[in-house]
């Protein structure tokens, strides 16, 4: 007997948003989030015009834009001769909000949460770490989790994996991988200030690094791109260097950044990869599950978004009726894969482009080795990275 019809693994863009649409359609659906609420530093804060339409066609728009939020209207690159080159104009796009919003993920997956509560078939488990999955039969039938309260098992007959790039799930399932080179990781810390920094002026580069800035109420978030590799060298030459660039690069940060320390500053581990199976007998793997992206383009959620979208729409009617099978969960992969490895394509175009070979070098001889350069080629608008 099922204490569910589908268990969604994770309450992220994707988890959410196809946790949200299947109970619209009447579906009995129960999402596991590990953490006790959404607030975490390094996610994706760009919705971009796909997202801000589906949110409309949700009846949520006017709820979203009511969140603080940032617009960006186009992207641009600097020349080699100092100058700017617009190499999007979202204006031009035939859609009713023709910009990307830069809103905090946290507000977003808080106003998702918020509308599937009115739904009577949706539930939101928070502290809720999912420790393995259920088999039986050769087939996955549920998970097995984690709370505050002691361990628990939660069956259903669709498992949906929707928790990030190091997603349990599918491993549990030996689903297959592969493995893209990515050449750069992520230094990610928050200055505190009461200064207004705009995204127009960002990213900016300093003292031979570049920094990509997110304004938050009372400080920013910084990411600070390294060669792959160059966590540990560049941690010991100490704080000083990284807060002088700081202060080159935005003086209005010096007093904050004075402040840093490395305990402060914390390293993402850029992978790029994706399943080349993404289901198993009850197991479907969504979003960075699935694939996990650079931060390189800020697409990471619209994709996870898109993925929740297709998931939902495909499994609503066979879920309602009790028959899933592989038939349904081929289908998804199929429509999603595609934009999922063109993407990805692009992105390592993009890696080549942004973080100049000079850098390698330099990792290699063991001089201080910041992805960027004053003159290296960077967009200005910070949904260009944040994804």
């Amino acid at each position: 007997m099922s204490d569910t019809t589908c268990v969604i693994i994770g309450g992220g863009p994707a988890g959410m948003v196809a946790g949200l649409i299947l109970a619209r359609a009447g579906v009995r659906v129960t999402v596991l989030e590990k953490h006790a609420d959404f607030l975490r530093d390094f996610r994706g804060d760009t919705v971009h015009p796909s997202t801000l339409q589906l949110l409309d066609e949700l009846g949520l728009i006017d709820r979203f834009l009511a969140l603080p939020h940032s617009e960006v209207h186009g992207l641009e690159l600097h020349a080699a001769d100092g100058g700017l080159v617009r190499v999007a104009d979202f204006s031009r796009l035939r859609l009713a909000r023709p910009y990307i919003a830069i809103a905090p993920q946290w507000d977003f997956l808080n106003l998702l949460a918020a509308a599937a509560a009115d739904e009577a078939t949706f539930e939101l488990r928070m502290q809720s770490e999912v420790t393995g999955l259920i088999v039986e039969g050769g087939r996955v039938r549920g998970v097995r989790y984690r709370a505050p309260d002691g361990d628990h098992e939660l069956r259903a007959p669709l498992t949906i994996a929707a928790d990030g790039r190091d997603s349990l799930a599918p491993r549990r399932a030996k689903l297959p991988v592969r493995e893209l080179p990515v050449p750069f990781d992520v230094w990610w810390f928050r200055v505190p200030t009461a200064a207004t920094i705009t995204d127009q002026v960002l990213p900016i580069s300093g003292g031979g690094r570049q920094f990509i800035v997110i304004p938050r109420e009372g400080y920013v978030q910084i990411a600070n791109p390294i060669m792959k590799g160059a966590d540990a060298s560049l941690r010991a030459l100490g704080a000083e260097p990284l807060c002088a660039a700081i202060a080159e690069a935005l003086p209005q940060l010096a007093e904050g950044a004075a402040r840093l320390t490395l305990d402060d500053v914390k390293l993402l581990n850029v992978r790029v990869s994706r399943l080349t199976r993404w289901f198993a007998h009850g197991l479907l793997c969504i979003g960075d599950s699935a694939h996990a992206m650079s931060p390189v383009g800020g697409v990471g959620v619209n994709l996870a978004v898109q993925d929740g979208v297709a998931a939902a729409r495909v499994l609503a009617g066979p879920l309602a009726a009790g028959r899933v099978g592989a038939r349904e969960l081929r289908a998804i992969q199929r429509r999603r894969m595609l934009p999922a490895a063109v993407t990805q394509g692009v992105q390592g175009v993009l890696h080549r482009v942004l973080l100049p070979a000079r850098c390698a070098t330099a990792a290699a001889s063991g001089r201080l080795a910041p992805c960027g350069s004053p003159s290296a080629r960077c967009p200005r608008s910070a949904a260009f990275w944040r994804g």
